[in-house]
């Protein structure tokens, strides 16, 4: 069953996911980042190629579900959709909603921030997933690390 990591307390949202790529990556596991804002996924993408000073994550970006070969071949990958069928370990969602079809990911990562919107739409997504009987693992950041 899958286990639901929250990750409260994010300095910054996008810096703190790149973060978790790369501990995902270390570990051999493939992550699929769920954002359907455009602007934030372009925004992941440049910095998940910037956000260190001495290297990068590799990934690709898909707004198609057309790409098989490049989701399949990549072990990061952003996406404004989730597939049935495709293989990813890790599910890092920064959508404001509960992503679908979380069942076939092994791991879930919400990272809440510090502002009051996204504290209450983290407070909405711990509820939905309590509900429904997931595992969930909290942990509070300090200093923007992920401890």
């Amino acid at each position: 069953m899958t286990e639901i990591y929250f990750y409260s307390g994010a300095y910054d949202k996008l810096t703190t996911a790149c973060r978790l790529c790369a501990k995902a990556l270390q570990q051999n596991m493939r992550v699929l980042i769920y954002i359907l804002d455009t602007t934030v996924m372009n925004k992941m993408d440049e910095l998940l190629w910037t956000f260190s000073a001495t290297s990068f994550i590799p990934h690709c970006s898909v707004l198609s579900q057309h790409d098989k070969e490049v989701i399949e071949s990549s072990p990061v990958i952003i996406s404004n959709n989730i597939q049935a069928g495709v293989h990813f370990d890790v599910l890092l969602n920064l959508h404001s909603e509960c992503p679908p079809m979380i069942e076939q990911f092994n791991r879930l990562i919400e990272i809440v921030d510090l502002s009051d919107h996204d504290s209450e739409s983290g407070r909405h997504r711990f509820r939905c997933y309590k509900q429904k009987g997931f595992t969930i693992h909290h942990h509070q950041l300090k200093d923007s690390t992920t401890s």
